[in-house]
């Protein structure tokens, strides 16, 4: 902050006003009496006083106390606060590690997937089923079922069949 003093003159050359600027503006201005005769008057009394700055005086600060509880309160919520962050980045820490697990026995269902397939095509293409009928018929001496040779079972229950049950011929 600048502060600049400086008297105004008249076109006489007596001095008319003191001032004190403050950036831009004028803070104090002081006015001086310019006739002569009335400085003339005033020899006689006590010496006039001398202008004073008027700057405004800096506004004392209130006692702001802040009691026990505030505090506390204070503490308690930072400590909540805390306890949460915590919280919250243990959590993220464990999805993140949970997702690269999944990630990781995603890739390996994948690979397993791969050679289940290869596997299962390589199953397929080695068993000749010419062959199989060939060697179950020629040299086992199987035959195609035919009428004769199919029992028919009918049950008073549709739902189910159990397994280790006699079977009634008719």
């Amino acid at each position: 902050m600048a502060v600049r003093t400086g008297t105004k003159k008249r076109n006489t050359g007596h001095p008319v006003t003191s001032y004190v600027t403050d950036g831009n503006t004028v803070r104090v201005a002081y006015p001086y009496q310019a006739e002569p005769e009335r400085r003339r008057r005033q020899q006689g009394r006590k010496p006039a006083p001398q202008p004073v700055s008027y700057a405004p005086m800096p506004e004392r600060r209130k006692n702001i106390g802040i009691g026990l509880p505030t505090v506390a309160m204070l503490f308690l919520t930072l400590a909540a606060v805390i306890f949460i962050a915590y919280g919250y980045l243990n959590l993220s820490a464990s999805v993140d590690n949970h997702m690269d697990t999944v990630e990781a026995l995603e890739v390996q269902l994948e690979s397993l997937k791969t050679e289940n397939d290869a596997l299962e095509q390589s199953i397929d293409t080695s068993v000749d089923l010419s062959h199989v009928y060939d060697v179950a018929v020629n040299e086992l001496g199987m035959v195609h079922a035919g009428e004769n040779n199919t029992i028919k079972y009918k049950r008073t229950e549709s739902e189910y069949v159990r397994q280790y049950e006699s079977i009634t011929k008719h």
